[in-house]
């Protein structure tokens, strides 16, 4: 499980069969250090997510469960909740976007 940003929203009007009616986002990892990740990711969102907000993102065999579609899909990668708020033991607070983090 990844805590991750939503950077963006891939359209693709061609896509796997398994994969019609699913809204794909571009993901970034989200980093304690402050520092943006180099990785990025797809995943499917299955819970209405915008661009910004903090997520949590599962992966294979949960992913493909919170998709509703068991092994007849063809993507490992799920966001599966929308971050309200992540308390650190540094004392600080990360918010749903980065505009409502606070510092220690």
């Amino acid at each position: 499980m990844h805590v991750a940003t939503i950077i963006g929203t891939v359209w693709a009007t061609q896509k796997e069969g398994t994969l019609g009616g699913l809204r794909l986002m571009v993901v970034r990892p989200y980093t304690t250090d402050g520092d943006a990740s180099a990785e990025t990711m797809v995943a499917v969102d299955t819970v209405g997510a915008g661009v910004g907000e903090r997520v949590l993102v599962v992966h294979g065999r949960a992913a493909r469960h919170a998709i509703g579609k068991g092994h007849d899909i063809g993507f490992q990668t799920a966001i599966v909740a929308v971050i309200d708020q992540m308390d650190l033991d540094d004392g600080r607070v990360v918010g749903q976007t980065a505009d409502r983090d606070l510092e220690a």
